[in-house]
Order: structure tokens, then C-alpha cells, then sequence
């Protein structure tokens, strides 16, 4: 080897071993397992997904969290009935909100007077306030984190799967075509990332008759079965249109709601007692 060789050698640091972006949580935070909620566009339900698997994992006795990673269109709040009155600051630092069962909630919202209030911010300060909720707040024991995720796979999905250590992401759609290709964006932005993909929920699949009981499907069948095994993921749930259930979520009452439809979530979700590293 020359000598210039060996000088651009020795000029060249050694890789780090084990190099992560990931970021510690607060020295208080204890999540065992973290699973994101995600959709390829929005207005698919993502968020009610997100709501109703956080009420199926709180009856089934688990510490149950929800990160609400939409900084600019929060609606997990509001489906609890939690508000900016809600959030709790100590001098130890700052709590998430609790609901009426227990399920802890970060949002912008809940530290916002107004929730109305426009959150008119570029991304380099979304992403930043997204690792805070991560990192700041004192999450304390938690057996299940939902995130809930912004649509798309732009600047904040990216930022969680680099950042935040995701046990792995449940994918919601609809039966229209054009949101069944979404949709394979978002599992090829998963594969990239190398997160598990648990399984897809179909939102708004169905209305079920109220004299007969039969199961119409207004936006024709979808491809999800399809896709699912094309991919070899499970479909985790087919919801139905349910007018009971928009109200209960307008009015801050999603915890009172039937979650049974969401008891697919069983046999995908990892268990949190197992292999848990935070």
C-alpha cells in the first residue's frame, strides 16, 4: 500500500458500531411495544382506528398510550373529550392526558387554548415537536403506544420510523381502487424502513341494513383481501359505515363505543411482555 493510501486510510474515522437515529425516550418513559397507524392519503379514518384500537387494548387490561403524530390536523382529543384543561405539567416536567379509562393522550390540540386554532408550521418544527412528545413528555408504564400518523409517507412517517423504535404498523384504507394503490406506497415505504407490517384495516367497508341485517357495500368490494395476500399480511378488520359510532367519536365518546370489531388486533399485535427494550 503507498503512503498516500495509508494516510487516506488513517484520515477515514471507523463507522460507529451499532449506529441508530433512534431517540431515548424520557428516563421515566417505559413503552414496551409501539405500533403506528398509518395511511397512504387522508380521510380513510385513520384517526378512529387509531382511537378504537387504543379502547380495544385498555378492556383487554393493557396500559394503553396514544401519540398523536398529526401535528397539523389533531383529532384524537376530541374523540376523548380532552381538551387543553386536560394536560398535566408538574415540576417534574409534562404529563400526557389521561381519558376516562386511563388511555394517556400527547396532542397538539391539548396544548392549544383554541383547537380550532390553524397549526401553520414547516416541517423541520412539525418534526421537532414530534420528537418533544417522544422525549419530554413522561409517559411513565405503557404496554401499547398507538401513534397516530399523518397521511402520506412525507417528512413525519419518515421521521418516526428513523427516530422512534416502532414494533410495527397497522395500515388503514377504503375499498376504492384508487386508495388500494395508496395503500402499497404505504407498505413500500414500510418495507424500506424495515418496520413489520401487523396487518390492514378496511374502513368504511360496508353498511349494514337495519331491517335484514344484510352487508351493502356502497364503494363496491376493495382489493384489500387482494393485497393482503399478495403480500402475506393479515386483514385485521373490515369496519362498517356506523353512524353510532361517528357520533360517539364527535362527542368525545369513543370510549364507550363497541370495540369488539377491532378483535383482530388479538392475534397480530406483538406481545408486550415479550423481548420489551425500553
Amino acid at each position: 500500500m503507498s503512503e498516500e493510501k495509508k494516510t487516506r486510510k488513517h484520515m477515514t474515522p471507523p463507522r460507529p458500531q451499532n449506529e441508530t437515529m433512534q431517540l431515548k425516550p424520557h428516563e421515566r418513559t417505559h413503552v414496551k411495544k409501539l405500533i403506528a397507524v398509518v395511511s397512504g392519503k387522508g380521510g380513510v379514518g385513520k384517526s378512529s382506528v387509531t382511537g378504537l384500537a387504543a379502547v380495544w387494548a385498555r378492556r383487554n387490561g393493557y396500559q394503553t398510550a396514544i401519540l398523536d403524530a398529526d401535528i397539523t390536523g389533531p383529532s384524537i382529543p376530541r374523540m376523548f373529550g380532552l381538551g387543553y384543561k386536560d394536560l398535566v405539567a408538574t415540576e417534574e416536567g409534562l404529563h400526557p392526558a389521561n381519558t376516562v379509562t386511563g388511555i394517556k393522550v400527547m396532542s397538539m390540540n391539548l396544548m392549544m387554548k383554541n383547537e380550532d386554532a390553524p397549526v401553520i408550521w414547516r416541517s423541520p418544527v412539525i418534526t421537532g415537536a414530534l420528537k418533544q412528545f417522544w422525549q419530554e413528555v413522561i409517559w411513565g408504564n405503557v404496554d401499547y403506544m398507538f401513534i397516530d400518523m399523518p397521511p402520506g409517507t412525507g417528512d413525519v412517517p419518515l421521521t418516526v420510523y428513523q427516530s422512534l423504535p416502532i414494533d410495527g404498523i397497522i395500515i388503514v384504507t377504503t375499498p376504492q381502487d384508487l386508495v388500494s394503490m395508496i395503500v402499497k406506497k404505504a407498505l413500500g415505504m414500510a418495507k424500506l424502513m424495515n418496520v413489520p407490517i401487523l396487518g390492514l384495516v378496511e374502513n368504511m367497508s360496508y353498511v349494514k341494513c337495519p331491517c335484514c341485517g344484510e352487508e351493502i357495500h356502497m364503494f363496491g368490494n376493495g382489493r384489500i383481501d387482494e393485497i393482503a395476500a399478495a403480500e402475506g399480511i393479515p386483514v385485521i378488520a373490515k369496519l362498517p359505515i356506523d353512524a353510532s359510532f361517528t357520533a360517539a367519536c364527535d362527542s368525545g365518546q369513543v370510549e364507550y363505543v363497541d370495540a369488539a370489531v377491532l378483535d383482530g388486533l388479538g392475534q397480530v399485535l406483538p406481545d408486550p411482555d415479550e423481548d420489551a427494550s425500553l
